[in-house]
């Protein structure tokens, strides 16, 4: 039986079509994907990994010949799925900023379409995008190498912890790229710290090859703390003193980048 609740309004003889939320986040992260496609993102994100892995491991593996027994492409491989997230992240980020200075976002809060749906959209789409990073970063590691030796539960959560990483990258990224609106200078602000984190880090070589007076930021910063937690679920050893600073550091980075998203929010719903 029909109800009066169930019918579309009528106004002045014209009926005003009914607006579905979860209509408007398929066309969005539809929209999002083909942009995707025509800038060919997608390929990057199969090709970025890959090459990562290339330009990581044949230089450096020569260092671990002086670590017998040390199997460099298992202990590199925590850092190639890392450095392919944050590959997304830039890649949302100036996804962003174009549609901000192309003139989309305005035009968006300007229609009936709640301030959160374009966000949730662009995350629908980057999280496509960190799984076939993910997934060739995979495939990468397991031709140089790299094996899952503890079970599926382990490689689970090996997995996981690069994932929501990405994830929360992603959705901070996103954040910085609607305010700045210049697809350029957010491209230079996230590449930097990105490569200075991820070269001064235990990701790359173990804490010992770093000056005694850097080993305290190389062994405590986020890339190094990820890398740790994530080795530990590579080797099947996971504890609490391990996995506590890099949940403060997801902690962290969550609650920095759902304040820009609420930021964008509010300041959105007030034009």
């Amino acid at each position: 039986m029909t109800t009066t609740a169930d019918r579309p309004l009528v106004i002045g003889g014209l009926t005003k079509p009914e607006i579905s939320t979860l209509g408007q986040i398929l066309a969005l992260t539809e929209r999002s994907l083909r942009g995707m496609m025509r800038q060919g993102e997608f390929v990057l994100g199969i090709v970025a990994p890959v090459m990562l892995t290339i330009c990581f491991y044949v230089p450096l593996r020569s260092i671990f010949d002086s670590f017998p027994g040390v199997n460099y492409a298992q202990f590199l491989m925590p850092v190639i799925l890392l450095q392919s997230v944050g590959f997304v992240a830039t890649s949302a980020a100036m996804r962003a900023a174009a549609d901000g200075s192309a003139g989309i976002t305005d035009r968006l809060r300007s229609m009936p379409v709640n301030a959160v749906i374009p966000m949730l959209a662009r995350l629908v789409a980057n999280a496509i995008l960190l799984v076939i990073s993910l997934i060739w970063a995979v495939i990468s590691g397991l031709v140089i190498g790299w094996r899952p030796e503890h079970g599926p539960g382990y490689l689970f959560g090996f997995l996981l912890v690069a994932f929501v990483v990405g994830l929360l990258l992603a959705l901070g990224a996103d954040a910085i790229g609607v305010v700045s609106s210049n697809p350029e200078a957010t491209s230079q602000a996230l590449a930097l710290p990105q490569l200075i984190l991820g070269m001064l880090s235990t990701g790359f070589v173990p804490e010992t090859s770093f000056p005694e007076w850097i080993r305290p930021f190389a062994r405590n910063q986020p890339i190094s703390q990820f890398t740790e937690l994530m080795r530990g679920f590579d080797a099947g050893k996971v504890t609490w003193d391990i996995a506590t600073a890099p949940l403060i550091w997801a902690g962290s980075i969550a609650v920095l980048a759902v304040g820009g998203g609420v930021y964008i929010i509010v300041t959105g719903a007030r034009r």
